[in-house]
């Protein structure tokens, strides 16, 4: 495990996209002694998939997942995210939207208390902020991060057995981690670190399958079973 690297790892089937992602990250400010690296994982059967791949063929310490759709604006991203890390290593994972507790259905923006901000892009193209709780703590602990960038500091294996497409793998992952013994949290953000630029969001049949996969693994009685 290489202590000084941060890899990104992109999943991707947009080549403007991700280079365009790839641009952002380009821009970032590099702490002295560490170095960077970025995979992309081209047309993955899966997220899950493709990330276990990219997680097992890196030895970076800090790793960086991302939708090819979010470019992170914060120059300093490196910097904040590892003193976060630094400072406390009981945190597993780190989101910059999230929910503190799941709502029983699973979905994780039904939470009544969510935190974190993101601009994002609107179906007629604006970047507009949605922006949750504000987090005035070094961080707040959550139960569930959105995927549009997931960042770790310590490896635990995504759960393509059971998420095999493009959905609920981002919070099944933040449950993995809090099995596993690790936090998840949301940093603070002063102003908003990266854009998504998802534009309109449709949900295709597949994510009421996950869904229930989802609540069959990991909720008991509408609340989240941590336990193994």
């Amino acid at each position: 495990m290489k202590k000084t690297e941060i890899c990104f790892i992109i999943c991707s089937n947009n080549v403007d996209l991700c280079k365009k992602a790839q641009g952002y990250i380009r821009k970032l400010i590099i702490p002295e002694g560490f170095n960077i690296t970025c995979v992309v994982v081209n047309n993955a059967n899966s997220i899950t998939s493709a990330y276990n791949d990219a997680m097992n063929s890196s030895e970076a310490k800090f790793k960086v997942y991302l939708h090819q759709d979010t470019f992170i604006i914060n120059v300093n991203f490196i910097n904040d995210i590892i003193a976060v890390f630094n400072k406390y290593p009981q945190i597993g994972m780190i989101g910059l939207a999230g929910a503190k507790k799941i709502a029983s259905n699973g979905v994780w923006w039904k939470s009544v208390q969510k935190y974190g901000k993101v601009l994002e892009s609107s179906v007629t193209g604006r970047i507009e902020l949605l922006s949750f709780d504000e987090v005035y703590n070094d961080f707040e602990n959550v139960e569930a991060i959105d995927g549009f960038i997931m960042i770790t500091q310590y490896d635990v294996r995504w759960r393509e057995e059971l998420f095999n497409g493009w959905h609920f793998y981002d919070i099944s992952q933040s449950i993995e981690f809090l099995r596993a013994g690790y936090e998840v949290c949301i940093p603070r953000q002063n102003s908003p670190w990266c854009i998504h630029a998802c534009g309109a969001v449709n949900l295709e049949k597949s994510y009421e399958k996950y869904r229930n996969i989802f609540l069959k693994e990991y909720m008991l009685n509408g609340v989240v079973y941590k336990d193994m």
